[in-house]
């Protein structure tokens, strides 16, 4: 009986990429793998022709020579290709392009060898808040940070006097070891050195054979003029560091500038509220703003300010970060009613509002507004 074509066998097209080979090999090899169909006679003789076929067409030498003889590319007269591997042959290869694939998290992941690979040590996180004052002007901080350093007794190898690891006796430095099950060849993580290839005979006293070690380290921080809460700053190279020889890590500072008592912040601007007495607003006048660098500025009020009224300071709030123009302080009043009136205050008062009756035009349009609501509420 003549062979079915290998794009059959695999339910592809002829054009198909390396992509849609592998995924139509992986689909049919879970569905025909004979450990799935054991009552299944033919299960097994299909398997092996999927693996053939497979084998042939990820090859792209293999694949052009098939495109072009077909069957008889492979055969005892054909161009010289030899033996595709046939039902009798060994489809291991083909089945290991997809073997991670199907089977990752259970061998450990990966076909490499383990070895004694170095490996970058952590990055951390260090939450630093600072002053509005601070986030203004800029400073210098030192800060104290508990990480992973390498050991200076062993060198950061973990064996004593600084001797390098031997390979694993169980893996040969492979890092993997292999069992044979059924058709295929099983990978796992080695259990004596864990997948590192190497073991450590001596380990180190002073940091027990982890090469590493935990210390307290003072750093100096420059905090730029304009961060705010989330700026991040990054030291590089500050972090955990790394295993066998590896780099260290980085370390992240992120910022958290605390809130003010007298200043509110908006990206780059300012916003302060400051109270004015009933007569200032009335009259006009002026008082003294205070700004975020320690300074006093004059702001004139207009007669008859109301509360909410702003009046904005140019350049007067936060450094933009990195360069530009800074922000504008705004000014808000807050109209203060006066307490614990003298019987003259209340005199007076009570003179100045019967005296007063076209005085208040906000109150007299909202009233005015009421009683025609009213009037139309009885019609």
């Amino acid at each position: 009986m003549s062979k079915r074509d290998f794009y059959e066998v695999l339910g592809v097209s002829k054009g198909a990429s390396e992509t849609e080979l592998k995924k139509a090999y992986r689909k049919k090899a879970m569905e025909l793998h004979p450990d799935r169909n054991k009552d299944n006679p033919e299960a097994e003789a299909k398997f092996k022709d999927v693996n053939e076929a497979y084998n042939i067409l990820k090859d792209n030498d293999k694949k052009a020579a098939y495109d072009r003889y077909g069957h008889a590319a492979f055969e005892g007269g054909g161009p010289g290709f030899g033996q595709a591997g046939g039902q009798g042959g060994d489809f291991s290869s083909a089945f290991s392009d997809v073997f991670e694939d199907l089977f990752g998290d259970f061998t450990g992941g990966g076909r490499r060898p383990g070895g004694q690979r170095a490996t970058r040590g952590s990055d951390l996180r260090y939450n630093l808040r600072i002053s509005l004052e601070d986030a203004f002007s800029g400073k210098h901080r030192t800060i104290s940070v508990q990480s992973s350093v390498a050991c200076d007794s062993c060198n950061g190898t973990g064996a004593e006097g600084g001797a390098e690891p031997s390979n694993c006796p169980t893996c040969s430095g492979m890092g993997k070891v292999r069992a044979q099950q059924g058709f295929f060849t099983v990978e796992r993580t080695c259990p004596t050195c864990s997948g590192r290839g190497q073991i450590i005979n001596n380990p180190c006293k002073s940091c027990a054979g982890a090469g590493r070690k935990q210390k307290d380290r003072s750093l100096s921080v420059n905090i730029p003029a304009g961060v705010e809460t989330g700026t991040r700053i990054r030291l590089s190279g500050e972090g955990e560091a790394g295993l066998r020889g590896g780099p260290s890590g980085d370390l992240y500072i992120f910022i958290e500038v605390m809130d003010h008592q007298i200043f509110e912040r908006d990206s780059q601007n300012l916003f302060c509220r400051i109270p004015v007495s009933f007569a200032t607003a009335a009259l006009g006048g002026e008082i003294e703003a205070p700004t975020i660098d320690g300074g006093r500025s004059r702001v004139k009020i207009p007669a008859g300010s109301q509360t909410g009224k702003q009046m904005r300071l140019r350049g007067k709030g936060m450094p933009a970060l990195r360069g530009g123009p800074s922000g504008d302080l705004y000014i808000e009043l807050a109209i203060e009613t006066p307490v614990n009136l003298t019987a003259k205050q209340k005199e007076l008062l009570t003179e100045f509002d019967e005296l007063g009756a076209d005085n208040n035009p906000e109150g007299s349009n909202f009233f005015r507004k009421v009683k025609t609501f009213w009037d139309s509420m009885k019609g």
